[in-house]
Formats: C-alpha cells, sequence, structure tokens
C-alpha cells in the first residue's frame, strides 16, 4: 500500500560518532510520527545506527549498494551486506551517484534487482538537470531513467519500489520546485507507472520529492496529492529540521 515517507539522506557526513549521537536524539524524538521516517546513513555507520533504532518507528537505509553479489571489487558494499546489517532500504540512482561516479541504468538495473532479491527495497532516484528542464525535456529523461532501470521488473517486484524525483537543479543550490513543477512531474511518473503496470500499482506506489526541501516548504509540498512525502539531503543533518518536516504531516 502506498506510504507517506520522510526519508533522511545524510551523504558523507557525519563521523561515526556524529551520526550515532544524531540517530540517538531522533530516537528520542520520534514516537509516533504519522508518517514513515527513514534515515540513509554512510555505510560505516549502518550496523550500529541499524541496532540503535531496532524496535523504533525509525528504518534504516543505505546510501547506495554494489551492482555485483560479491567478489573482488575492493572497496565495494554489496546488497547482501547492506541486509546483514539490519538496513531495510538502500537508495539507488541518486543524482550524485550518476553524475561523479557514471552509473548507467544497466548498473541501477542490477543494483535494484540485487536488493530485491536481499529483500531490501530501493528508493531509486530519477530527475532531469537544469539545462534538461530548460529545454523541456524534463518528461522524456525521467521516462528513460524508469524504462530503463526499473520497467522490465514484475509488478509484484515493482510493488516494492519507492521513487523518489529530484529536479537535480535543485539539489543543494537553494532552487526548489515549485509545489505545481513538483505535483505536475509526480503525476507524469505516475501515469508512467500506470500504463506500465496498471492503475492500482500506480496508486500503491510512493514517490518522494527530493530537492531542498526543508521544514518552509514541507507542508506546501506535502499537501499535493501525488507527492508521498520527501527524500531529504542537508535538513536531515539536524534532528530538529528533520522532525520539522516529519512534523508536516
Amino acid at each position: 500500500m502506498r506510504k507517506n515517507i520522510v526519508a533522511g539522506n545524510w551523504k558523507m557526513n557525519k563521523t561515526l560518532q556524529e551520526g550515532v549521537a544524531l540517530a540517538t536524539e531522533l530516537k528520542s524524538a520520534v514516537k509516533n510520527p504519522k508518517c514513515d521516517v527513514i534515515i540513509g546513513t554512510p555505510f560505516i555507520h549502518l550496523a550500529t545506527v541499524a541496532e540503535l533504532l531496532k524496535d523504533t518507528p525509525i528504518a534504516v537505509a543505505a546510501e547506495n549498494c554494489a551492482d555485483h553479489a560479491s567478489g573482488a571489487y575492493t572497496g565495494e558494499v554489496s546488497a547482501a551486506m547492506v541486509k546483514s546489517t539490519g538496513a531495510q532500504y538502500v537508495i539507488i540512482g541518486h543524482s550524485e551517484r550518476r553524475a561523479y561516479y557514471g552509473e548507467t541504468y544497466a548498473m541501477l538495473k542490477e543494483k535494484v534487482q540485487l536488493a530485491l532479491a536481499n529483500s531490501l527495497r530501493p528508493i531509486f532516484c530519477v530527475g532531469e538537470v537544469k539545462e534538461e528542464r530548460e529545454a523541456g525535456r524534463q518528461n522524456d529523461v525521467v521516462k528513460a531513467q524508469l524504462e530503463g532501470s526499473l520497467f522490465s521488473l514484475s509488478a509484484d517486484d515493482f510493488g516494492r519500489i519507492v521513487i523518489a524525483y529530484e529536479p537535480v537543479w535543485a539539489i543543494g543550490t537553494g532552487l526548489t520546485a515549485t509545489p505545481e513543477q513538483a505535483q505536475e512531474m509526480h503525476a507524469y511518473i505516475r501515469s508512467l507507472i500506470a500504463a506500465r503496470y496498471g492503475a492500482q500499482v500506480a496508486a500503491d506506489c510512493t514517490i518522494l520529492y527530493g530537492g531542498s526541501c526543508n521544514a518552509k516548504n514541507a507542508a506546501s509540498l506535502f499537501a499535493n496529492p501525488d507527492i508521498d512525502g520527501g527524500l531529504i539531503g542537508g535538513a536531515s543533518l539536524k534532528a530538529e529540521d528533520f522532525c520539522a518536516i516529519i512534523d508536516a504531516f
């Protein structure tokens, strides 16, 4: 069933000790949220933070996983390893991974399949860069990203995916898509899912907005019918800011 979710993405921030301190603060603050709450932490935090947050309303996500099951891939972390820490989710296809590490549709398709095979729920990111938005190509870009990595899944497997729409031009820039722009793209994504998998699968799919979502704009974004929550970057690094976004529900 479709859920409202607020998910944090710490990115490459927080030492292990700082991350444990933040998770401890969130554990105390988040008691009866009106949405599902997830925090995405760096790999080195996962096992410690997952244990700390066991039996709380806060789930834990990895920020990435490898596109191989195991083997001689020094420095990589497999989906099975992520699962073994107690994490329940994994962020796949974030725009920073696509841009800085050259992640292709085929690689992301492999990551999604490995995550699902290891009972992890992917939070799959799609979105256009500034030049693509200015050229009016945002729909084509997002459609290609979905078709290239997700639309070969069965309906049952697709039903375990959370989509995060992140207009790349609004990440860390201080720019935010207007609620109208965000709703328009979320509705378009849901229409693509409906065309591929049917109306029920589309209605059940959680689609998050990720792009400079903060305490000030969260309520106006989340009020839209096709926006089911947020994937939060910078504002997830302080408990007070993150909790204010959770409270927008």
